[in-house]
């Protein structure tokens, strides 16, 4: 298949919505020869930080001289981009040599009468294909939604499964209590893998350590970070590990204070996967640590005016953008770009948030059938804030923050991660047309 027939494949497969468990996955994996038996892994799951998690733990892995596949939703940059090896996604052709392997097991299923597979489950087979074929070392896999029954949990042969926070997130599919959604994300668990968790909240940590005894897994809990320093281009704190090693001075280039929480747990994670032949030195971590680039979390796209970028999308990620908020950007004037998807927590991430903006201009994720129309986000924003436009695309939104924006004021394109990365294309494109100094602008890499 060539790259414009995978992009038109991938884009009709939107139409099969989201259907969690493990049966088509199953089925699929098994006509490709179960690529993903024959890697590792360390699994992420949890409401917020997967992501950060993810990046932190396989780039300091990458940095100690490994293979590192890693594969993360949404994509930011297009299909095949959340499917990386060392930092970098894999090559368009095998991309799309991979994409043709699994359009054939999907035929031969639909052709026996069989569901055809989601864009998430053909884009997880293709990702463990691509890792199978590489002969990756190790793998760090974030879970899409959920855990127990989320594509990426058909995996058997995990190292560490690691849970990050947990807060109330997709309702409809995992349930409707913290519990209920901790025991679908605590299904990531295998026998014998270490568990690392930040879960702090006793009633979720029962959840977890009744699924790690279950499967005789020992459970390492995250400490306090100590001495730390907060800034938006690096941050500094010492830690002490669960088996005693103290690390002074860690540093971090991520802004956020929250980024220090998922350090943390990525430090903890690569201490377990030393005991499971993956050793990593000091100076291995240090480098990894500051080295990471994760883009759309906090992430400083543009200076002068600030631009940043930040995926927070439901309550619990919408009350830690605001704590950052008010930590940065005290007495700064700040105007928001802010598009939702409909099935998200709308009216409490606005109640979090609006406190702190002079001025919403909302937008519509483009190409995305579960997205919130701008002017019926704007409605809803206008029970909270009085200044609120629609704007009519994302290109409109960005030229009219720029056109309200001082050179010190501070502006925020947050909501769905899903247009952040249009959000980095509009910005290169309008720094190269206005001749400007490219500041902050920055990819996924290692």
């Amino acid at each position: 298949m060539k790259n414009t027939e995978v992009t038109q494949y991938l884009e009709s497969l939107k139409t099969n919505g989201i259907v969690p468990g493990l049966f088509n996955i199953k089925g699929l994996c098994q006509k490709l020869g179960n690529p993903q038996d024959k890697l590792v892994f360390v699994h992420i799951a949890g409401t917020n930080g997967k992501g950060s998690v993810l990046a932190y733990v396989s780039t300091v892995l990458t940095c100690a001289g490994y293979k590192v596949g890693r594969y993360f939703s949404p994509s930011l940059q297009g299909y095949g981009e959340n499917i990386q090896i060392n930092g970098r996604p894999v090559s368009r052709k095998l991309f799309c040599e991979s994409i043709e392997e699994v359009k054939e097991a999907a035929d031969s299923m639909t052709a026996q009468g069989l569901a055809a597979p989601t864009l998430f489950e053909t884009e997880t087979a293709a990702a463990f294909l691509c890792f199978q074929k590489k002969a990756c070392d190790i793998v760090v896999l974030e879970t899409g939604m959920g855990g127990r029954e989320d594509a990426t949990n058909l995996i058997n042969t995990t190292k560490v499964a690691v849970l990050t926070s947990i807060s109330m997130d997709h309702m409809k599919f995992l349930g409707n209590s913290l519990e209920e959604i901790a025991a679908q994300k605590a299904g990531i668990i295998k026998k014998g893998c270490f568990v690392v968790t930040a879960v702090r909240d006793e009633k979720i940590s029962n959840v977890i350590e009744s699924e790690a005894l279950k499967n005789q897994c020992p459970v390492t809990k995250t400490g306090a970070a100590l001495k730390v320093k907060y800034g938006l281009e690096r941050q500094k704190f010492t830690y002490e590990t669960g088996g005693g090693v103290r690390f002074e001075g860690l540093e971090i280039s991520r802004a956020g204070q929250y980024q220090i929480e998922n350090a943390v747990l990525a430090v903890e994670t690569i201490e377990k996967l030393s005991l499971c032949g993956y050793p990593v030195s000091e100076k291995q971590l240090r480098k990894g640590l500051l080295e990471t680039i994760w883009p759309g979390r906090f992430q400083i796209a543009s200076k002068k005016p600030l631009f940043i970028l930040d995926g927070a999308h439901n309550e619990d990620a919408a009350k830690k953008l605001a704590q950052s908020i008010r930590f940065y950007f005290t007495n700064k004037r700040i105007i928001y770009i802010m598009g939702m998807l409909r099935d998200k927590e709308i009216e409490k991430v606005v109640a979090e948030t609006y406190l702190y903006a002079e001025q919403v201009i909302t937008v519509t994720p483009p190409d995305n059938p579960r997205a919130m129309a701008a002017l019926e986000l704007a409605q809803a924003v206008k029970g909270y804030h009085p200044h609120v436009t629609a704007a009519g695309s994302l290109e409109e939104a960005v030229e009219m923050a720029y056109l309200l924006a001082a050179k010190d004021d501070v502006i925020i394109s947050f909501g769905s991660l899903s247009y952040m990365g249009r959000i980095l294309d509009i910005l290169e494109r309008r720094q190269k047309c206005n001749g400007e100094r490219q500041t902050g602008i920055q990819r996924r890499k290692a």
